[in-house]
């Protein structure tokens, strides 16, 4: 996901295989985790030719959002969690949510 959230551009799987290069990844890994995020909903294949195109569906912050609304959703106690949450952040991230918030 990083990958392609830094993108500016759809990426195919081997755009993604050379981006992460470092990995040593097989092209049918990589098509297989795309796949997987395919079916998640996190991206969207498009097919050009022969190639299949990805992009994320949703930003990494919109992405990062929705976990923490699930985590949220998973607390027996929403406002507890976010007690304890906002505890445990740094007092300036705590200023710009206030900030956020107004």
């Amino acid at each position: 996901m990083e990958v392609l959230w830094a993108a500016d551009h759809e990426l195919t799987a081997r755009d993604v295989q050379e981006a992460l290069s470092a990995r040593d990844l097989a092209t049918t890994t990589v098509l297989t985790v795309l796949g997987r995020l395919e079916r998640k909903q996190l991206v969207r294949r498009t097919r050009d030719g022969r190639a299949h195109h990805y992009r994320p569906t949703a930003s990494r912050e919109d992405h990062v959002a929705e976990l923490m609304n699930d985590a949220l959703d998973g607390a027996p106690d929403r406002g507890a969690a976010l007690a304890r949450f906002l505890g445990s952040i740094p007092r300036e991230e705590r200023a710009r949510l206030r900030d956020l918030l107004d």
